[in-house]
């Protein structure tokens, strides 16, 4: 973490702070587990700024995948994922299989229950703060290489079929089941397609800071 008040020559009036955790292997740490280590490192900036922070957010460090998950096994995936001992692990808590959705949501201990689309005691409550945020922007493109399939970035998805639908097609959506609808009913919501970007280069890109998320920080 950097020291607070460390500014970058880009937007020197907003201090920024670099949170690293969970990097290279530990980002197999169970994923509530890791929701826990952020959330105390991010309370203290957040209790320091009485006007609000921006939360520029990168993917998970998941190019391991290719080789964890290699093609010919991933639809069986799901036989180790939609178990106890596989939601002990990040991969299978976000392990969201088109082909056996209702083992997704009777199995799945974080994204299912984040979604709302399994039962949550606190699915209201997490539904009212997230749209406590003011605006939400989603960066993604076609060239990702790692993100499966890459619209994901943007909450698009498989069908059964395995054809990509869009975010307005998504069930999550129709039922506005913790805001996305809302979001973008209200103009809050901003999409961004990307061509020619890797994975691993999103953070380093030039192009994409000083055009896509360095104007959204004032």
């Amino acid at each position: 973490v950097n020291p607070p008040g460390v500014t970058s020559p880009a937007h020197p009036r907003t201090n920024v702070t670099i949170i690293a955790k969970y990097d290279y292997l530990f980002s197999l740490e169970p994923l509530w587990k890791q929701v826990a280590g952020f959330r105390a490192s991010i309370r203290p900036i957040v209790n320091s700024a009485p006007n609000g922070i921006n939360l520029v957010c990168f993917s998970q460090d998941t190019s391991y995948l290719k080789w964890l998950f290699p093609g010919h096994v991933r639809t069986s995936v799901y036989r180790v994922c939609y178990t106890p001992l596989g939601q002990d692990i990040s991969v299978c808590n976000y392990w969201n299989d088109p082909h056996h959705q209702e083992r997704y949501r009777a199995s799945s201990r974080f994204l299912a229950v984040l979604n709302n689309q399994s039962y949550n005691q606190k699915s209201q409550e997490w539904k009212e703060n997230f749209l406590r945020v003011q605006r939400l922007v989603l960066i993604g493109g076609p060239d990702d290489g790692v993100i499966t399939p890459w619209q994901s970035s943007h909450f698009g998805f498989y069908d059964s079929n395995e054809t990509v639908q869009d975010l307005k097609d998504q069930e999550v959506y129709k039922n506005d089941s913790f805001g996305l609808r809302t979001f973008q009913q209200n103009g809050r919501l901003f999409v961004y397609s990307i061509s020619g970007v890797h994975h691993t280069n999103w953070h380093r890109n030039e192009s994409v800071a000083y055009n896509y998320i360095i104007p959204w920080l004032d």
